[in-house]
This record gives C-alpha cells, sequence and structure tokens, in this order.
C-alpha cells in the first residue's frame, strides 16, 4: 500500500480546515460578523471592530464569505498559505493521476485534458489566495471563476 494515496484524501482535510481556521481568525478580530447574525442592517453608527458587547451591528459588508474573511492580516497570511498548500497538492494529486491512467491505457486525450484542467483550476487557486479581493477585484473574479 503505498503512501501517495494518503494525498487526495488529506487535500480536503487540510483545505476545510484551513477555511473555517482562517474564519475563526476573522470573527476573533472582528473583521466579519458571525454566521448566526442573520439581522444585517444598511448602515451602523461605527465601524465593526471598534463596537463591543454580545450583539454587533453587521452590514452586508461583514457578512463571513471565504474570501472576505481572507482579506485582512493576520488571516489573511494563513489564507494564502492554505491555498497555496492546496494549490500545490492539486498540481500533485492531477499529474499523478496523469501518470497512473498513462501507465494503464497509454496516453489519452482526455487524460491530457484533465491534466491540462487540473493545472489550471490550480492556477486560478493560488492567485484567488494571493491576490485580496478588495485590491484587485477584476482579477480576483477572473482568478476565482476558473476554479
Amino acid at each position: 500500500m503505498s503512501l501517495w494515496m494518503i494525498l487526495p484524501v488529506s487535500l480536503p482535510v487540510l483545505t476545510i480546515t484551513g477555511i473555517w481556521v482562517v474564519y475563526a481568525m476573522a470573527l476573533y478580530n472582528q473583521h466579519v460578523c458571525p454566521v448566526q447574525n442573520w439581522l444585517y442592517n444598511q448602515s451602523c453608527e461605527e465601524e465593526l471592530y471598534l463596537q463591543s458587547g454580545p450583539t454587533l451591528c453587521c452590514t452586508l459588508d461583514n457578512v463571513p464569505l471565504i474570501s472576505k474573511c481572507g482579506t485582512l492580516p493576520p488571516e489573511s497570511c494563513f489564507f494564502s498559505l492554505i491555498c497555496s498548500t492546496g494549490s500545490f497538492m492539486v498540481m500533485v494529486i492531477v499529474l499523478l493521476r496523469y501518470a497512473h491512467v498513462i501507465e494503464k491505457h497509454q496516453n489519452c486525450v482526455l487524460n491530457t485534458a484533465s491534466l491540462s484542467t487540473g493545472w489550471i483550476c490550480a492556477a486560478g487557486l493560488i492567485m484567488v489566495g494571493n491576490f485580496q479581493s478588495k485590491k484587485l477585484i477584476q482579477l480576483f473574479h477572473h482568478d476565482c471563476n476558473k476554479c
């Protein structure tokens, strides 16, 4: 039994855990509102990080989207790390799958297409993780479409 078979299982474990850690960091630093706060207001008197108390005044700018949680430091650094590591793992998994299929069934067009599609997705994930949505919004949305 090869240890390479752990890689496809560890990819979702790493990325899902990492995304929840980024959300927890953003929530702790009051960069986003909690998921259970469904009463978002049109405007608030003060910014979210200046508020205190058990209930927070949340606007639609504080909805905890994945890319919104990874916009501000320190969680942006961890979000970039998770996306870069996940992208590298995707590239290795796709390459191993490509080599396995070539070994069993020779070279085929569909296998080459899946290799290139996987690497395009990995490149899009690296760009999404390293270019925050507030800074380069058009590049960010273009790369989100690749994933």
